[in-house]
């Protein structure tokens, strides 16, 4: 069965035999703040919907925009997981532990709130906005020293292929993270394919970035997102000028 929310256009049918449930892109909630644009996956600040409160261990998705020279002043975050997958332009982080960095695209930050910090986010570019997702998962345990990690992946990295850039235990050069999950990034073309497998006793999250992609036969625009309900073959096909995070979460670790 392949469900879409709010959304009556045709479809292809899935090669996986049920579990796929679309979020369209102008499905999701929106906040226009001025020097902020953004759209929330899941209920967020001013955005509440009790049926998208989360997915799994997946608490946030908000893909924003932020204005030239401006950005999020210093806050508290306390047991979460976040990390900031930046599309275009720059975006300057520093924190109450004392790490600073300035992040562009293609690179990731991320951060271990712990048992608590503060941070701030800013556009550092006086003329250009910066574009990136900022995604919240919850921790598998709470409290713990807060940690700050970052990653430039080169195009090479995630052409045709997932790469793997946070997990729970750190293998193949990814950063090592306090939830259950495997969150990989890629890009797809037209004459690509990639295939991976769901293991039983999990769920998974695509969130298409840029471009247009089918996943098992399913076309998805750009800002769609995807939940996989059921394991099995997974095949990403048909991309252009696609580019995408894959979330491979252990089911049922949240309730």
């Amino acid at each position: 069965m392949i469900q879409t929310e709010q959304d009556h256009s045709s479809q292809e049918p899935s090669a996986l035999a049920g579990g796929l449930v679309r979020r369209p892109a102008d499905a999701r909630g929106q906040a226009d703040h001025g020097w902020l644009q953004s759209a929330h996956s899941f209920s967020f600040a001013n955005y509440y919907d009790p049926a998208h409160m989360q997915f799994e261990t997946l608490r946030v998705i908000n893909q924003d925009q932020v204005a030239a020279g401006a950005g999020f002043p210093m806050h508290a975050h306390k047991d979460a997981e976040i990390f900031s997958y930046v599309l275009e332009g720059a975006l300057q982080h520093e924190d109450s532990l004392g790490n600073g960095s300035v992040v562009r695209a293609g690179g990731i930050q991320y951060m271990s709130a712990g048992e608590g910090v503060r941070h701030s986010e800013f556009n550092p570019s006086p003329d250009r906005p910066v574009r990136f997702y900022q995604i919240w998962l919850l921790p598998n345990r709470t409290g713990g020293s807060p940690h700050y990690d970052t990653m430039d992946l080169d195009p090479s990295q995630k052409d045709g292929k997932l790469k793997l850039f946070l997990s729970a235990d750190g293998r193949e050069g990814s950063m090592q993270m306090r939830a259950d999950a495997d969150i990989y990034a890629a890009m797809l073309t037209a004459k690509q394919a990639i295939e991976t497998r769901l293991p039983v006793s999990h769920k998974a999250w695509v969130q298409l970035v840029k471009g247009t992609m089918r996943v098992n036969g399913l076309q998805l625009k750009e800002g769609d997102g995807l939940a996989i309900h059921q394991p099995g073959r997974i095949a990403f096909s048909h991309g252009q000028e696609a580019e995408f995070l894959y979330f491979d979460l252990k089911a049922g670790v949240s309730d």
